[in-house]
């Protein structure tokens, strides 16, 4: 009789202990921390987009940790793109367009119009947004191109740091002896230190 008794609540206990395993698991796999929707935009629509070594859809939405993280969109006929950003408890959207960089890609540019012209657009926005944020770093741009006695200012893409978009070098040429202080004097008379620029000296002879 005590076994009869035994065996309902030995199953039981059993059946707790499976429920306890699966729901350890589910939360386990799941992982702690808060939550934020990610709303991603490819263009072209079929490329191949991975978050954090993961591929997801190209278009749509997708549930993200907070924390730092990576997008990779690459396909074949188009320079492939990586962009590392940290997101937060709030929602986020990101545009991943690539650019043609073979036949295969004009092509496909060529056959689909309405996305060709989006890429363009957003490169024009891309653009404009990299020239605020330098004036903003390089207030020597509101003055670019200049010419002194002796000298010429304009300004190019870093020698220094190449890949970065934004961040650049100012290209003085001088033309006689005395420019090279008069160029100096004139960055320094508008108040910016020299030393913070990355000066290219070019010497017309």
């Amino acid at each position: 009789m005590l076994e009869e008794n035994r065996r309902p609540f030995m199953i039981g206990v059993v059946a707790l202990a499976v429920v306890l395993i699966v729901i350890g698991g589910v939360v386990l796999f799941r992982g702690g921390g808060s939550k934020t929707t990610l709303t991603v935009t490819s263009i072209p629509n079929d490329l191949t987009l991975t978050l954090d070594g993961h591929q997801i859809p190209a278009n749509g939405e997708v549930k993200i940790k907070e924390g730092e993280h990576t997008l990779v969109g690459s396909r074949r006929g188009f320079q492939s793109y990586t962009e590392t950003f940290t997101s937060g408890s709030d929602p986020l959207s990101y545009k991943m367009y690539l650019y043609a960089n073979s036949a295969e890609g004009r092509e496909w540019t060529k056959n689909n119009p309405e996305q060709e012209r989006e890429l363009e657009a957003e490169a024009g926005r891309k653009y404009d947004k990299i020239q605020q944020r330098l004036k903003l770093k390089y207030p020597i741009l509101g003055q670019l191109p200049y010419i002194g006695p002796g000298f010429q200012a304009t300004y190019t893409k870093s020698k220094s740091d190449p890949n970065n978009p934004e961040a650049i070098s100012i290209v003085i040429e001088t033309w006689t002896p005395e420019a090279k202080t008069k160029a100096l004097q004139w960055i320094k008379g508008y108040g910016w230190n020299p030393d913070t620029l990355d000066i290219i000296w070019k010497t017309d002879k």
